[in-house]
């Protein structure tokens, strides 16, 4: 299908949402995926997760930020807010190319556990192999057009390939920690570097290159059977980035380049230091007098990418909480506005073909609630917070009466990627809980019901997590915030596709 044909297919998707269609899913990150290969991907269990969502009248897949992770492995700190993670490239797929062999591909020890994936032996075999790839498709007839007329697509490719060969060259060292010519991105350092680098250049954007072709396959998929990606995107980049190093001004740096001010919430109940993120803040000044550019790629990429977007932390384009970049804690930062009003406003003008949704969780003020109203956007309920005595607890939802009309503009799901599994959950919660999500369930089969509740409920979207439809427990964790291993690691197995399968055929035909 054409960019354009694709385009108008998702413009009149958006057009529908206004009346706030209903739309139930699932969220299974992308590597979580069953996969022979250590990892999942975008191949053949992609598209019989999609076929299994299709069948059962599921019409979203949610999955969490698709960028290249780095260290501590989280897909919320990536080295590109633009470039697809390189070990969803799926290698049967290369094998069918005949850019890999099956025999190369089964000699690499990915890892032995289907139900965790392995990142340390990502990293040490799955780049060498895909460098052999590389190798290959360089020297087929056509190659050099075929990546040229993708590098015309895509803006950002030249500087994100050329960040990730000058990380190489610099043995990972985080681009701040470069020699100033490269680090403050010197056209006379970098020419004379450009030969020696030039092979990583190169392997860098044939990666995103194949990532491309297969996301496209991949959706174009989705498309036929009915299913919309909803791809979620962090509002801050990580320091040592590509858009950092490319995009300086956008930034609170100084001359340096090394932040002002980092990004982090005040102490609460939960955390008496508050949190602190690290990550750079922007320069909203600047961004407002730019007209927003480097927001507006980023939201267009996503565009390309995805159906709807769920943008992490919007509580951040009301107003923002700077750290001074020196502080050993969270609690010396200060309140700063924002200009998410006139982003959002700027990125209504361009009519992208994308809907948006907002992770809008913890102290919400009356700005953010302005904006949210402003934008139309949905916010966002999660059922494991939702059972207290509170008649106004912002989680809580009303089953639906079958009216369009009655549809509220919210995005539910029993859980997210920071919470424990719903079955976790329910054992470790009190009786007084229960009782409230009995009573609200309105059933005795807990803590199914709570799911069968959320599907049958008034909110416009409602999203499921994989382990809570198989009811697993605390092993499925995605990621516990505060702990530094051990995230971002648990697969579903092959054969727990057939159970998903007929869990959803259950509740979802309720």
């Amino acid at each position: 299908m054409s960019v354009s044909a694709k385009q108008a297919s998702k413009g009149a998707s958006k057009a529908a949402a206004k009346l706030y269609t209903r739309r139930r899913g699932i969220l299974l990150p992308i590597f979580s995926l069953p996969s022979k290969y250590g990892v999942g991907t975008l191949g053949r269990e992609a598209n019989r997760f999609i076929d299994v969502l299709a069948k059962n009248g599921a019409s979203i897949w949610a999955i969490l930020p698709t960028g290249v992770t780095g260290y501590g492995d989280s897909p919320y700190q990536s080295f590109s807010s633009f470039a697809l993670n390189p070990y969803f490239l799926d290698l049967e797929k290369l094998i069918d190319e005949k850019l890999l062999t099956a025999e190369e591909c089964a000699s690499c020890d990915f890892g032995d556990d289907p139900e965790r994936v392995d990142y340390g032996k990502l990293y040490a075999n799955r780049m060498p192999l895909l460098m052999t790839a590389y190798a290959r498709a360089s020297e087929e007839k056509g190659y050099e057009k075929a990546i040229a007329d993708f590098e015309a697509t895509a803006p950002w490719l030249e500087d994100y390939a050329v960040f990730m060969a000058l990380k190489d060259m610099n043995g990972g060292k985080p681009w701040y920690e470069w020699e100033k010519g490269l680090k403050d991105r010197d056209p006379e350092a970098l020419a004379a570097v450009a030969e020696k680098i030039s092979c990583e250049v190169g392997f860098h954007k044939f990666l995103q290159f194949k990532l491309s072709q297969q996301w496209s396959e991949m959706t174009d998929h989705a498309l036929k059977k009915g299913v919309l990606i909803l791809g979620d995107m962090p509002i801050y980049c990580a320091y040592d980035s590509a858009d950092c190093w490319a995009n300086r001004e956008n930034f609170r740096f100084d001359g340096d380049g090394r932040p002002v001010e980092v990004a982090g919430v005040p102490p609460d109940y939960f955390c008496e230091d508050g949190q602190l993120w690290g990550n750079p803040v922007y320069d909203w000044e600047y961004m407002k007098k730019d007209g927003f550019s480097f927001w507006m790629a980023r939201l267009e990429r996503a565009a390309e990418l995805y159906d709807i977007l769920r943008i992490d932390h919007f509580r951040g384009f009301a107003s923002y909480y700077a750290v001074p970049a020196d502080a050993e804690t969270a609690r010396v930062g200060e309140w700063r506005k924002a200009e998410g009003r006139r982003l959002f406003e700027r990125a209504e003008q361009a009519e992208l073909p994308l809907e948006i949704v907002a992770e809008d969780l913890g102290f919400i003020t009356r700005d953010v609630k302005l904006l949210l109203t402003k934008t139309g956007f949905a916010g966002m309920q999660v059922m494991e917070f939702a059972f207290d005595a509170e008649r106004n607890n912002p989680h809580k939802n009303k089953k639906w009466d079958g009216s369009v009309r009655s549809l509220r503009n919210k995005i539910a799901y029993t859980g997210t990627h920071d919470n424990p599994p719903l079955a976790a959950w329910w054992e470790e919660t009190d009786d007084e809980t229960r009782a409230f999500a009995a009573k609200y369930a309105g059933s005795d089969d807990l803590p199914r019901g709570i799911i069968r509740a959320l599907i049958q409920s008034d909110a416009r979207y409602a999203v499921i997590p994989v382990q809570d439809m198989l009811l697993l427990g605390a092993e499925a964790r995605i990621n516990t915030p505060g702990t530094a291993s051990g995230n971002w690691t648990w697969r579903m197995r092959k054969e727990q596709l057939k159970k998903l399968s007929d869990e959803m055929n259950k509740l979802f035909s309720d």
